[in-house]
This record gives C-alpha cells, structure tokens and sequence, in this order.
C-alpha cells in the first residue's frame, strides 16, 4: 500500500505589533516551524480598527492611536518592498517594544526600518491614512475567519481560524510542536469554536 504523505500545513497568522499577547504566540508560531513542518505566512490586523467605534476608557484610546503607526509602516513596507519584510519588520518592533519594554513609538519604527533595510520614509505613511485600505481588507481577512468579538492575535491553519492560542511562557521544542498539533485537530472538527479560561499571568518575554 502506497502512503501519501500529508499536505504540508499553510499557517495564516495575523498580528498587531502593538499587542505583547500576539508578540509571544508569534515566538511560539516562530519554535513551531523549527520543529514542524509548516508553510507560516504572516499578515496585519488592527487593534484600532478593530475598536475604532467602540467606547473606550481614556488609556486605552490612546494606546490604540498610538497603534496605528506600526501598523501602517509594516502594511507600506509590504506594499513597496513585498510580502517577505512583513515578518522581519515585525520582529524588529516587536522585540523593541516587547521585551525591550520600549514606548518611544516613532524611534522604535525609525530603528526598525534601518535594521531591516528598508527607507527610513517609509515611517511617515504611520501618520496617514494611505494605505488604510490595504490595512483594513488585511484585517477583515482575519475577522471573516473568526468574528469581531475577539482580538489578536488569529491563527488558522489550512482556511480554518480561531482567536490565539493566548500563552505565556511560548512554548518551546516538543512542547510548541505539541501545542500546534492540538490546534490542528481542533481546526478539523467543524463544530469546534472555543476553549477559554480566565489569565492568571502576564506575558512572559
């Protein structure tokens, strides 16, 4: 008997730059591919379209004006530079901001783009609305998947979403591998929406 092997899994996954739940399931997505075989592409999504309309306490709106300015600049380095510097791009803002507890948004997206070799102009798109079309038809990609009630990050694999994993520490060797190929199974049962609990730690870079 002759054995096919299985197609080779196509990962979708969304992601603010703004968000420290997203930068640690993306470092878990990161371990994944080194431990399983997986296509990984990666795309935006908006906090502040996501709650642009919605009434919000004083911090957190301002959080999500300061928001859009990564966002833009990794969607204009897309659109200029191609799909390839998404995940880079990502990876310098992130581990500024994240990890490196940065706040200092313009410099983090000036330093970023000069690590990544990409135009310091790029930044100046952050404070415009240009390339708001690109961001928002990203974003409804993954809302379409899961709904508007949940936030970042999204993960699907083969067409098929779900709102995180949210996780702290990101797992590492054996133990993402295993976390993935539980998402996996649950993305292949059609009735399957939601598994939750209430967070008891904070992100741990």
């Amino acid at each position: 008997m002759t054995v096919t092997p299985a197609a080779r899994p196509v990962v979708d996954f969304w992601f603010d730059p703004a968000c420290p739940w997203a930068w640690m399931t993306s470092r878990w997505m990161d371990e994944v591919g080194r431990v399983r075989d997986v296509d990984v592409r990666w795309h935006v999504m908006s906090l502040s379209v996501l709650n642009e309309k919605r009434d919000l306490p004083e911090h957190y709106r301002a959080l999500m004006d300061d928001s859009w300015a990564a966002v833009r600049t990794i969607v204009a380095a897309a659109r200029d530079h191609g799909d390839q510097v998404v995940k880079p791009l990502y990876d310098a803002i992130g581990t500024r901001r994240h990890p490196g507890g940065r706040k200092d948004t313009a410099q983090i997206i000036a330093e970023s783009l000069a690590e990544v070799g990409l135009p310091a102009e790029l930044a100046a798109v952050g404070a415009t609305d240009e390339v708001d079309a690109l961001l928002r038809e990203s974003h409804a990609e993954a809302m379409a998947l899961v709904g508007d009630d949940v936030g970042t990050p999204v993960v699907a694999i083969d067409g098929v979403g779900f709102f995180g994993p949210v996780i702290t520490p990101a797992p590492k060797g054996d133990d993402a591998g295993r976390l993935f190929d539980g998402l996996a199974l649950v993305t292949s049962v059609p009735g399957f929406y939601e598994l939750k609990r209430s967070r008891t730690a904070g992100p741990q870079f």
